[in-house]
Order: C-alpha cells, then sequence, then structure tokens
C-alpha cells in the first residue's frame, strides 16, 4: 500500500498554499515531511484526509481516491489537538475508535493494552481536561493508534511528551512501521527525523525545494562538518577557503567544509596551535540542511 501526490496545487484565492507538490511514500516507510511554519504541511495533510479538496493534481492512497471508505484505514495526530476535554477518557477513545469501524467490545479491549502501554490505565475514568498536558497528548496519540491504520499521519507527535514517554512513542511508532504501514511524520525536531525517517520532503513556501531518501539528500549537500576539541581559540579558522561557517562551543568548534581536503587543511592549521584532543569528519546534520534551504530552523 502506498500513498501518492502527484503535481498537487491548493490555493486560497491569490494564495498559493501547495505548489506543485509530488511525493510518493511506499509501504512500511517512515516519510518526513518538513517546513517552517505556514509552509504548507498541515494544508498537505488536510487534502491527503479529504478535508481539503485540492484545485490541481491527484492524491490516491492504494491507487483509489481517499474517501469515507477509506477512513478506517487512516490515522490522524494533529498539531492541533481534538480531544473532548468534558468526556471520559474510556468513553472517547472507544467512541473515537467506533468511528473508524471498530466494534466497540474491540475498542475497549484495544483501549485496555494502550492505556496499559501508555502507562496511564488509572486514568481510563478520568475527564481529559483533568489530565497533565502531557497525559492528554498519550490519549491524542491512542485516538490515532487504536483501530490499527495503515496509514499514519503525525504532525508534532512528540510535544508536551517528557524524553521518557518520547522513547515509549517512538517505540509504538516503529512497531507499525515494521507491521508495514505507512508513516508521514512533521516534526520541529530535525534530530527526531533523522533518526525515524527513511525518506523526506523539505516544503519551503508551499514548494518542493528537497525530496528523497535522507542519504541522498546528505550526500547531495556537499558540504561537510568538521567537529575539532581544542583549549585554543580556533575562530581564525574560518579563514581558510572552504569553510563555510563556525559554530563554537565549549569544548571547540565545528566547522562546515565544502571538501574533504578543506577538513585536512584545517587539522593541519589547528595542529598549529598546540595539541587538539578531537578531530572529526562527520556528515552534515539534517538541521544543517534545513536551514541552508528554508534560512530558518524553527520549522
Amino acid at each position: 500500500m502506498s500513498l501518492q501526490l502527484e503535481n498537487v496545487t491548493k490555493r486560497f484565492g491569490n494564495f498559493t498554499a501547495v505548489d506543485n507538490l509530488t511525493l510518493s511514500v511506499e509501504q512500511g516507510i517512515m516519510y518526513g515531511f518538513l517546513g517552517a511554519n505556514g509552509a504548507g504541511k498541515t494544508t498537505t495533510f488536510r487534502m491527503i484526509l479529504g478535508l481539503l479538496n485540492a484545485n490541481e493534481g491527484r492524491i490516491t492512497w492504494n491507487d483509489s481516491a481517499i474517501s469515507y471508505a477509506t477512513s478506517p484505514e487512516i490515522g490522524y495526530l494533529p498539531e492541533e489537538r481534538g480531544l473532548y476535554p468534558k468526556m471520559k477518557v474510556e468513553d472517547q477513545l472507544i467512541f473515537l475508535g467506533q468511528l473508524r469501524g471498530m466494534k466497540k467490545a474491540d475498542a475497549k479491549a484495544a483501549l485496555k493494552q494502550w492505556l496499559e502501554r501508555m502507562e496511564i490505565p488509572h486514568y481510563a475514568n478520568k475527564k481529559v481536561e483533568e489530565l497533565s498536558k502531557g497525559n492528554q497528548q498519550k490519549i491524542q496519540v491512542i485516538a490515532s493508534l487504536i483501530h490499527q491504520p495503515r496509514l499514519l499521519i503525525l504532525d508534532e507527535p512528540f510535544s508536551g511528551l517528557d524524553p521518557v514517554n518520547v522513547e515509549m512513542l517512538k517505540n509504538a511508532i516503529l512497531e507499525f512501521r515494521n507491521n508495514g504501514a505507512t508513516i508521514i511524520f512533521s516534526s520541529h525536531r530535525m534530530d527526531h527525523v533523522e533518526e525515524l525517517c527513511e525518506q523526506l520532503s523539505i516544503i519551503h513556501h508551499g514548494k518542493q525545494v528537497v525530496n528523497g531518501s535522507l542519504r541522498e539528500v546528505k550526500r547531495s549537500f556537499g558540504k561537510q562538518n568538521v567537529r575539532i576539541h581544542s583549549e585554543h581559540d580556533l575562530s581564525s579558522l574560518a579563514n581558510i577557503a572552504g569553510v563555510t561557517s563556525i559554530q563554537k562551543s565549549i569544548e571547540g568548534a565545528v566547522f562546515q567544509v565544502e571538501t574533504e581536503e578543506v577538513a585536512h587543511a584545517l587539522l593541519e592549521a589547528a595542529l598549529r596551535f598546540g595539541a587538539i584532543r578531537h578531530f572529526a569528519i562527520e556528515e552534515p546534520s539534517l538541521q544543517d540542511i534545513f536551514i541552508e534551504k528554508v534560512g530558518n530552523v524553527h520549522a
């Protein structure tokens, strides 16, 4: 099962929110979908879900148009949470499961398993408004997963979660992927995308500026990072030809360079100051690529 977007455009009056977007997400793939605020991510998600109609282009899931008939196959975690604050957790999740085609008994059994997995079984009879922000987020996550969707769209899934619960959710998402689910994942945290996603797109003002596998995207960036730990001030090394940027740290500095030859020139120059404790040539981070393509790390 795969998700296909072919030359999709969405306009609101004279404003083009999504401009000729094409992407393909195959079964069992976790796909990173990145962009600054207002880039068109949420609009794209809403078109995939059928909440908005594209002005141009075609969106298909498993070679068919998405409709109410495919709703039970899709799970969606929106960035803007949509829980009913006055309803009890158990009643709410069973109701949402039934909306996705589950029988009440099956929804209740699945709910029990998910609450235990998320370590919150004691909240089943609590109203959502009585829970902390982090636990409300867990309930929202369960709502998107309870019906075992084959296409999963996650918009900022880790928002409001502490590191322990982030790992818990990562494991659940990876389990879905390993069981063949197709997943689109959007996050402001580049490290999460880099860790979880095999393929990605970056969009900017509705246009796709990066697309491909994570490995291909990094190789095509054309720059590398050089990390040097030293007790000496390395600022002057930024003037070496081929060094495009420098980030100082307590331990030394990280230089962005155009070629590996520049990295070796950096090493020779750094050694003239005295001993260095650490030297490493590293592939560019997704954050480096995002900043260069979009100019704003706060996606």
